[in-house]
């Protein structure tokens, strides 16, 4: 079986989110090639050429690049897939909601979330309708649609009742040898001096978007440093879309010299900076899985997250529950962690490392490889 995939996801060097689900699912999927290559080819499909990163060629899984820019899937891979008879795949497959419609063989794709139809308001309507119209094709069109969460599913179900019996779940996870206790102390008093980091912090790491409930946070910041006068809020990432209330909050509530704004944060320094946190936070309205959030239980962090979406399903009962409409429920969390004894964080933070021992990679990628080849 030739197997096709969409790999322009993970093709690029700032990843967030679906970026690094779809990166890290690549690189599990190639590590069992020596498994899979006696009965299938992969060709990865790129506009640009691929990052030195991505994983390399090797027998049974290569990269075809066909150059383009603007809707490349309409214009250049679609054609391509349909007039291409040398190397036609038998089955192609997205790791996002974005799938060639007019291809001729089977599709499987991947959605991370619906977010965007519950909360249409914090979206640009470009990105909104780009979304909501390109899912529902993708949805209607796959043979096959995978889904990180049960979360995910439910809404897929509630909103696409049609799609209830060819939906699948698989969880992303986390690279073992990257986050994990062992962390090193001294690059995190490193990561620490490059981001003028001085004393405890607390962890917000995550695209600066209004999903994310950062102005929430800052509400409830700004209260738990009634408590906690020392600790400093560390918010990291990239900025998204609709951000700039963000930073007139922080000068509204006089917050200049308590809060560091990082920027996106490599994935060289990211555990390190998990690492040194006292709290790794994400009081989102909701998401799709919350892949920093199981880095952080890998690194020995205790985390307190939403209640509501996927976020319960990655911390099970190990991280501390807020609910995300209310600065009183995020501080009362934020001082619940800092609050505890020695005995009580260590609880916390042996909670989590059981709790993301459950996900794996290697699982992952073999479940959608199974997915992928039975369609």
């Amino acid at each position: 079986m030739i197997i096709g995939i969409d790999g322009n996801e993970a093709n690029i060097k700032e990843r967030v989110g679906v970026n690094m689900y779809a990166y890290d699912l690549l690189w599990s999927i190639w590590k069992l090639h020596k498994e899979w290559v006696k009965k299938h080819r992969l060709i990865v499909y790129l506009k640009n050429k691929p990052l030195e990163d991505m994983p390399p060629e090797v027998e049974g899984y290569k990269y075809q690049v066909i150059p383009g820019g603007g809707l490349w899937i309409l214009t250049k891979l679609m054609p391509r897939l349909i007039f291409d008879r040398k190397e036609k795949p038998d089955v192609f497959f997205s790791p996002s909601h974005y799938i060639p419609p007019l291809a001729p063989m089977p599709k499987v794709c991947s959605i991370m979330d619906l977010g965007y139809l519950e909360f249409s308001g914090q979206f640009k309507k470009k990105d909104y309708w780009q979304l909501k119209v390109w899912s529902a094709i993708s949805i209607l069109l796959s043979k096959v649609v995978i889904c990180i969460s049960q979360s995910t599913k439910r809404d897929i179900v509630r909103h696409y009742p049609f799609a209830s019996k060819k939906i699948f779940v698989t969880y992303p996870a986390y690279d073992k040898n990257i986050y994990n206790k062992q962390v090193s102390l001294r690059g995190v008093a490193s990561v620490k001096r490059k981001y003028t980091i001085v004393g405890d912090y607390i962890l917000f790491l995550s695209t600066l978007k209004p999903s994310k409930n950062v102005e929430g946070l800052l509400d409830a910041f700004g209260k738990a440093r009634n408590t906690f006068p020392a600790i400093k809020l560390i918010i990291a990432g990239k900025k998204g879309w609709l951000f700039d209330s963000i930073f007139k909050k922080v000068k509204e509530l006089g917050l200049e010299k308590e809060i560091v704004f990082t920027g996106y944060v490599s994935e060289k320094n990211k555990p390190l900076l998990i690492k040194g946190a006292k709290i790794f936070i994400l009081p989102s309205y909701w998401e799709g899985f919350g892949l920093d959030v199981l880095n952080a239980m890998a690194c020995g962090v205790p985390v307190v997250v939403s209640n509501v979406g996927s976020l319960p399903e990655v911390v099970g009962s190990a991280g501390i529950l807020i609910d995300p409409n209310s600065a009183k429920s995020i501080c009362g969390g934020i001082v619940k962690v800092l609050s505890a004894d020695s005995v009580g964080y260590n609880r916390l933070i042996k909670a989590g490392l059981n709790q993301a021992e459950k996900f794996s990679w290697e699982k992952t990628a073999r479940e959608t490889l199974k997915i992928i080849t039975h369609v």
